[in-house]
């Protein structure tokens, strides 16, 4: 069985302390054993420690050996002298080197002013990462807006610097707000930064990683100093966002505990929320309706198909897949692609008649990566999102995708999954073609860029291709509702194609 140490140095306010320490002894242990070290850097001995480790077994505390000044911190933000930076830095240094020669699977670093999830551990070394953070929010001054624990470069720079050319004031904001939006999903990142809830190896242990100064780096902090010790060890960095810890960053944050507790589920008994497909289609039996069903019982609780009068066996391949679902198949007597407006708004009351926390609306030939089997429960628990948008990647061939000028869908996240409120007064595109999956108005919702991408596939074969290109030359021929030169492009002989990477 493996073994992790969870490590902290703690100068720490008792009332905060003792919520830290409560979540503690509620982590769930399945699969490996915990065990708990502590440097106790009060001024005298912590009564909240001493209590800890009598309730509960593996519990070593030591006494903080080195003075420096006094920390402060306030209801404005902590206020961090340069002395008291290096000397976490050998503390945390020290839990480093024992967890090494006592060959510990995994060493988990935690500051004493987070309140865990239970699944916190078991989580992370799920995933398999040699260091892995749970990501957190703080108001680090209280004029700022909630910033994460993690970054991507420098001291603490949010945006992506591209291929290091210059970047506007506005690209540069955009390109944090990108960031700090895409957070908000759950989900895996790669960073360049993260510090105070991380996870690490004991592949990571072996490599030499530290917290210990580079005399040449002038980075502020000793999570600075490790992470780029690691990237010169060859350690990637990766950032989670599924089980967010709650800062208690302030005294009088901890009224929000108990909130925050509730969001996120720490007593893990409440059931998970209901997802509902929904599915338009028509003579669909020889393309890639089975692959996207058969994906799709891996994790829907309901999928509703409207057939729009197919004269094939579409029907017939639905109920096979779906039969270990429950699902509803509802026939049209007559086609009605013409007015695709009708459809959308049967598709979607036909939906919400299941009652569903969620729904998802996809044609019949996308298809998710298989990932979305593993992170969407996830997605769906999600307090903070009430609508996810996904990329779209038109597929040219088995493996490659197009981009051009009129062919963009995967550079742009669009709609598809949106919480469902019963009762709510949709709006929808009163259009006869292209008039949206989604209705209009749920865009005042909490939107969230997912990064789980969709595989779109009726575009892949020259007979699709031109099955389509006739269809939009009857349905829309003056282009009144779609783009005239991405109708022209369809039968393009030599399109730009770049290939798909898993």
């Amino acid at each position: 069985m493996k073994r992790i140490l969870l490590a902290s140095p703690i100068r720490q306010k008792p009332a905060i302390l003792t919520e830290f320490l409560a979540c503690l002894q509620l982590l769930d242990q399945t699969g490996f054993t915990l065990e708990f070290m502590f440097i106790d850097d009060h001024d005298s001995p912590s009564v909240e420690l001493q209590q800890f480790a009598a309730a509960n077994a593996g519990v070593t505390v030591f006494q903080g050996a080195e003075q420096s000044q006094a920390y402060r911190c306030d209801e404005q933000t902590h206020y961090w002298q340069e002395d008291i930076v290096w000397k976490v830095a050998k503390y945390k240094d020290y839990f480093i080197r024992l967890a090494r020669e006592r060959q510990y699977d995994y060493l988990f670093l935690v500051d004493s002013d987070l309140a865990l999830h239970p699944k916190t551990i078991t989580h992370l070394v799920s995933l398999g990462k040699d260091l892995v953070a749970e990501v957190y929010w703080t108001q680090w001054e209280k004029e700022l807006i909630p910033l994460p624990q993690v970054w991507l470069g420098g001291q603490y720079r949010l945006h992506e610097t591209g291929d290091g050319r210059p970047l506007s004031e506005e690209e540069t904001g955009r390109r944090q707000r990108d960031f700090i939006s895409s957070l908000r999903c759950p989900g895996i990142y790669k960073v360049g930064g993260l510090g105070a809830c991380t996870l690490l190896s004991k592949a990571a242990l072996a490599a030499g990683i530290a917290f210990r100064k580079i005399e040449n780096l002038d980075l502020t902090g000793e999570d600075r100093h490790f992470c780029v010790r690691a990237a010169v060890l060859g350690l990637e960095l990766y950032a989670d966002t599924c089980y967010p810890p709650y800062h208690m960053y302030r005294e009088s944050e901890l009224a929000g505990l108990v909130t925050h507790k509730e969001q996120y589920d720490y007593r893990q008994n409440t059931p998970p929320p209901r997802l509902t497909l929904a599915m338009l289609v028509r003579n669909e039996e020889n393309r890639y309706l089975e692959q996207v069903l058969q994906q799709a019982v891996g994790y829907a609780d309901h999928v509703i198909i409207l057939d729009d009068a197919s004269t094939d066996n579409t029907v017939q391949v639905c109920r096979r897949c779906l039969a270990a679902v429950p699902h509803r198949i509802v026939v049209n007597n007559e086609a009605g692609f013409h007015n695709e407006i009708a459809l959308r708004k049967q598709l979607w009351s036909l939906a919400a008649a299941t009652n569903p926390d969620w729904i998802l609306i996809l044609d019949a030939d996308e298809i998710f990566e298989d990932s979305i089997v593993r992170w969407l429960p996830f997605l769906l628990r999600n307090p903070q999102a009430d609508i996810y948008h996904f990329r779209l990647y038109d597929m040219w061939n088995k493996t490659q995708y197009r981009e051009d000028n009129c062919w963009q869908a995967h550079l742009h996240y669009r709609p598809f999954l949106v919480r469902y409120q019963a009762g709510y007064e949709y709006i929808w595109q009163e259009t006869p073609q292209h008039c949206g999956r989604l209705p209009l108005n749920p865009g005042h919702l909490r939107a969230v860029p997912c990064q789980i991408r969709l595989q779109h596939w009726g575009w892949s074969r020259p007979a699709d291709r031109l099955d389509k290109y006739y269809r939009y030359k009857q349905l829309d021929p003056k282009a009144l509702y779609g783009s005239k030169e991405q109708y022209q492009s369809i039968l393009d002989p030599k399109p730009n194609l770049i290939t798909w990477q898993d």
